[in-house]
């Protein structure tokens, strides 16, 4: 399997990487719904890897509309330290192979997942925006 998109800014990785839970929106019928999910990165091919039922709310929505929209947040009330990522992509129920790898990745960063059922799903990211302030105040990275 080959990624044919560009290089994540290693500022966004890094971003990522420090942090466990997003926040995932669906929708369905033009009502909009947020779920907040632990996940890994893939920073080979860009994506996220989230674990969850099928029977929330938010994988119904998903599974009737793979378009889903995310966001990583700093907490802070230092306003030169704020940092955060929206992103907007695919999402898909992965199978077989890749749901082995998948899932091993996942139990590595969350032993206690391997006591789970759960379905992984895969967010492929089509854009990301991430603000650091850190860089400048309202200083945005974009990713396509």
């Amino acid at each position: 399997m080959t990624n044919p998109q560009s290089p994540l800014d290693a500022r966004i990785q890094a971003f990522i990487k420090e942090h466990h839970v997003l926040t995932l929106a669906t929708s369905q019928n033009s009502i909009p719904w947020c779920a907040h999910c632990f996940y890994v990165f893939d920073t080979e091919y860009n994506c996220f890897y989230i674990v969850s039922d099928e029977h929330t709310r938010h994988v119904q929505e998903m599974i009737e509309n793979p378009q889903v929209a995310g966001a990583i947040a700093l907490e802070t009330k230092n306003v030169g330290r704020l940092q955060g990522l929206q992103f907007s992509g695919t999402i898909k129920k992965l199978e077989g192979k890749e749901k082995q790898q998948a899932r091993k990745i996942y139990i590595v960063r969350f032993p206690y997942a391997i006591l789970t059922n759960t379905i992984v799903w895969k967010i492929e990211m089509t854009f990301a925006k991430f603000t650091d302030n850190t860089l400048g105040f309202g200083k945005k990275l974009i990713w396509e």
